[in-house]
């Protein structure tokens, strides 16, 4: 080597010479430049010596001063190192002179080979590399997981020791990376930064765009492995996956019932607290679910998004279009037979079997099978008539009543008799007429026996045994 040229000269020809004179006595890993400190810094790695303990969490130590100060930059959130030409601060000095780099060459010249990925230092690029080669140097003591990066496995141990050195100015809460606080910090800004180029909707976090892109593009990457369906977020894979695991994590410590998502146990402790937090504002009727409240609000807005695409009918609830288009009615009464769409109707309905009544009215002690039909009725005591009819201003304390009266204006007599062809503007009215040809006679006189087709001539009758005009 030539000692003319001095010793950064020398130190870059074996670059091409390929000369590395500097070796490290343990492992025999060789370097070009002749620098002691290299060496030195090696040494530690391999004895495991860190000197530099940080003075505040006393878990930290570090084989470099410099590794120190980084996390005690980190802890303080002191950057006293900022770039001029970008605005970027930085906690040590190191790592403000690589980034003024940029600046000055603006040049990349550490090319990945696998996905063309470009960096400023090439140790950046060894730290890449391992994301295509799944190396994981850096494994916790603790519980042996590893990690591609060391600043990854310092976040990691925090889990552990319970550290959470970044605080909330604004409320106090406090997070174990600094990322997460950045993000929580838009809770109280309001700030959504992240767009959706498609539709304009914004977001606080990245993650959570990247997951409503797959909206639009209807990627559903995460694929269950025993039944193939595939889901757009990896959370909802995992709630399936207890599908066919039968894994139900969530218990009410009341009645013992568990579920699958700590979501539907939370809705489900509303049936014991008595909770409806979701109220119509149309006609008061409350509801544990929102969903339940966005289906009942199409009764008074006639809105029909569920379309059978053999008649075209439109209807307003998916369980309503099934027996539509199926005829299915797949919750059966084991009492009398009679099927339900739904469920909650059929459990609703076996109340007319063991008479139970659990909606008691507070003012008159009057109690009904249905939430909904206690609403209606505290409208007796209230003198709340909400349902207006815009021809002639009648209102009603019901909406299925106003429906009825206006075909009084309109003249239509929707329900006809099979039988004799007569026309009723109400169903019910229709049904009583069947009677006169069907003969059926079921309001029975308790005193005397005998029958009549309508209620309403049954309580007529009662008047000659009690005597009441």
């Amino acid at each position: 080597m030539d000692t003319k040229l001095g010793p950064e000269v020398n130190c870059h020809l074996r670059v091409h010479t390929d000369e590395k004179p500097s070796v490290c006595v343990t492992c025999g890993k060789a370097f070009a430049q002749q620098a002691t400190g290299i060496l030195s810094r090696l040494e530690k790695i391999h004895t495991g010596d860190k000197p530099f303990v940080c003075e505040t969490c006393g878990t930290e130590a570090f084989a470099e001063q410099g590794d120190l100060q980084k996390l005690e930059g980190t802890q303080t959130g002191e950057k006293p190192f900022v770039c001029a030409t970008c605005g970027k601060a930085f906690t040590t000095q190191t790592d403000f002179q690589r980034h003024h780099k940029i600046h000055i060459t603006n040049k990349k010249p550490f090319l990945c080979e696998t996905c063309g990925k470009a960096f400023t230092q090439q140790i950046h690029l060894r730290n890449h590399s391992r994301v295509h080669s799944d190396e994981k140097p850096f494994v916790c003591d603790t519980c042996g997981k590893a990690f591609n990066w060391q600043t990854a496995l310092h976040r990691h141990h925090r889990i552990h020791t319970g550290e959470r050195s970044f605080v909330c100015e604004t409320c106090g809460k406090a997070f174990n990376q600094k990322s997460t606080l950045h993000e929580h910090r838009r809770i109280h800004t309001g700030e959504r930064p992240f767009v959706c180029e498609t539709c304009g909707k914004a977001f606080n976090q990245k993650r959570v765009l990247h997951q409503h892109r797959r909206i639009h593009t209807g990627e559903r990457p995460f694929v269950c492995e025993t039944c193939g369906k595939a889901f757009n977020q990896q959370s909802a894979l995992h709630h399936h996956h207890r599908i066919h695991t039968g894994e139900r994590p969530f218990v009410c410590e009341t009645c013992g019932k568990a579920f699958v998502q700590q979501s539907h146990l939370h809705q489900h402790q509303r049936v014991h607290a008595g909770e409806k937090p979701f109220v119509c504002e149309t006609c008061g009727k409350a509801f544990t679910q929102q969903n339940h409240l966005q289906k009942h609000n199409r009764t008074h807005t006639v809105e029909k998004p569920f379309v059978d695409v053999t008649c075209g009918k439109s209807l307003a609830l998916q369980s309503v279009l099934r027996e539509h288009h199926t005829g299915e009615r797949p919750f059966v009464c084991e009492t009398c037979g009679k099927a339900f769409v739904q469920q909650s109707h059929l459990h609703q309905h076996h109340r007319v079997h063991t008479g139970e009544k659990p909606f008691v009215c507070e003012t008159c002690g009057k109690a009904f099978v249905q939430q909904g039909n206690l609403h209606l009725h505290h409208r007796v005591h209230t003198g709340e008539r909400p349902f207006v009819c815009e021809t002639c201003g009648k209102s009603f304390a019901r909406q299925s009543v106003l429906r009825d009266h206006h075909r009084v204006h309109t003249g239509e007599r929707p329900f006809v008799c099979e039988t004799c062809g007569k026309a009723f503007v109400q169903q019910g009215n229709l049904h009583q007429h069947r009677r006169i040809h069907t003969g059926k006679k079921p309001f029975v006189c308790e005193t005397c026996g005998k029958a009549f087709v309508q209620k309403s001539q049954l309580r007529k009758h009662y008047r000659i045994h009690t005597g009441k005009t």
